[in-house]
């Protein structure tokens, strides 16, 4: 009856072991893994893309100066909402930081659920969206700095930078943090097209 038992028992465990549940298992966890490294760093670099817009629009929302010389009738300033472009700079990267925080929701529900195709592919739609929206931004802010640092000779605009220094210094760096959170975004966008094309 032993000999029995354990003739049963035997075959029994090496059908275990030889079964095909674990093989199948291993290659699932190791692709759940690499979707969900991906998903954890897809949020790692929302916050980071969080912290840029918000202080690109932060600064260039609080960029005023004026010259200390000024009279009873003439005041020489400079403010961020002198020129439209720069008011369209900060509404935008304010937009762009707001979806940014409302997405954060969807991107752990990628964490959680790694397979999950559909949080995914409205985040890559919604990226590409804000990417778009601070590109323009961004653009269209670098252009008029570069006016205020440079000058126009033939459309006789004159630097302003050699009066307003603390102003454009200001402007000058919430465009490079635009411009910083247009790469992060660019690599959400390819994160969230690399996870979808594994499916």
């Amino acid at each position: 009856m032993m000999s029995e038992s354990t003739a049963v028992d035997m075959p029994e465990s090496s059908s275990v072991s030889k079964g095909k549940a674990p093989l199948i298992a291993a290659p699932m966890n190791k692709k759940g893994g690499y979707k969900k490294g991906v998903a954890i760093f897809d949020f790692i670099l929302r916050l980071a893309a969080i912290v840029t817009a918000l202080a690109a629009a932060a600064s260039m929302g609080t960029s005023d100066e004026t010259l200390p010389f000024f009279t009873q009738f003439f005041q020489f300033q400079a403010s961020y909402d002198d020129l439209p472009t720069f008011q369209f700079f900060v509404i935008a990267m304010a937009i762009v930081a707001g979806y940014l925080v409302l997405s954060l929701p969807f991107s752990i529900v990628a964490i959680v659920r790694p397979h999950a195709a559909g949080p995914r592919l409205l985040l890559l739609i919604l990226d590409t969206v804000a990417l778009t929206l601070n590109t323009a931004a961004g653009a269209a802010a670098a252009a008029i700095v570069y006016l205020a640092h440079n000058g126009n000779a033939s459309a006789n605009w004159l630097a302003i930078c050699q009066q307003f220094g603390d102003f454009c210094q200001k402007v000058s760096g919430s465009v490079v943090a635009s411009f910083i959170t247009v790469v992060i975004l660019v690599f959400l966008v390819v994160l969230s097209a690399l996870a979808l094309g594994r499916h």
